[in-house]
């Protein structure tokens, strides 16, 4: 499973970037608004950083205005792949950006029926946003299963990105049950490093280290 960061901070990319686990990066308007930088600039940041592929969002909510967002936004670099709502007019764009060679993402989605709706009009990639599914006393992770195996059945090659990660269990469980993508933001990716019996066998190596003597280092 690859894994995203969900973010606009650029510092925050390096980070993950250091680690060599950044497969790309994912935004929206409401992520590049937090850096209180133009968003312009802070794309063709990420873009120079990052090799994979770089979600960047349409506002528009009609099919012609996101097409034109889409082919501005695609001239930014090789690797831009273009986020499109799950909405009618979304397809109608998804549609005419594949056509042109553009990825597209189509985000928002909540249901398996508009996971399938989105592939079929050819979307690269769809993003069922499970936090906020859990946030409403549902099950996100019933859906990945759901799309995974609908994708399975008719060998859909739309790839799943899991999103609205809220914790460090959310991965795990997108990894078990085989998600292509796992897009996540900067302190959950943090925690996957975490274990308490880590640090404690880290501090008692060390402390038994001290006794060993002749040590070269």
């Amino acid at each position: 499973m690859e894994f995203f960061l969900d973010t606009g901070m650029v510092d925050e990319i390096r980070q993950a970037l250091d680690w060599g686990i950044l497969d790309g990066v994912t935004t929206n308007p409401s992520l590049i608004a937090k850096t209180g930088r133009p968003f312009l600039e802070v794309a063709k940041e990420i873009l120079e950083l990052v090799d994979g592929p770089v979600s960047l969002e349409t506002v528009s909510r009609d099919a012609e205005g996101m097409i034109r967002e889409g082919r501005m936004l695609a001239e930014l670099g090789d690797n831009v792949v273009v986020k499109i709502p799950m909405i009618p007019e979304g397809m109608k764009a998804v549609q005419v950006l594949e056509s042109e060679g553009i990825p597209t993402n189509v985000t928002l989605v909540f249901s398996p029926s508009q996971a399938l709706i989105a592939a079929k009009a050819g979307a690269s990639y769809v993003s069922p946003f499970i936090g906020r599914i859990d946030d409403v006393s549902s099950d996100g992770m019933k859906l990945i299963r759901e799309v995974k195996q609908i994708f399975e059945n008719y060998q859909i090659e739309t790839q799943i990105i899991v999103a609205s990660v809220r914790h460090p269990m959310h991965v795990v469980e997108a990894a078990l049950i085989g998600a292509d993508i796992c897009t996540m933001p900067f302190e959950v990716m943090k925690k996957l490093f975490q274990h308490p019996l880590t640090e404690k066998g880290i501090e008692l190596f060390l402390k038994d280290w001290e006794r060993v003597p002749g040590r070269p280092f």
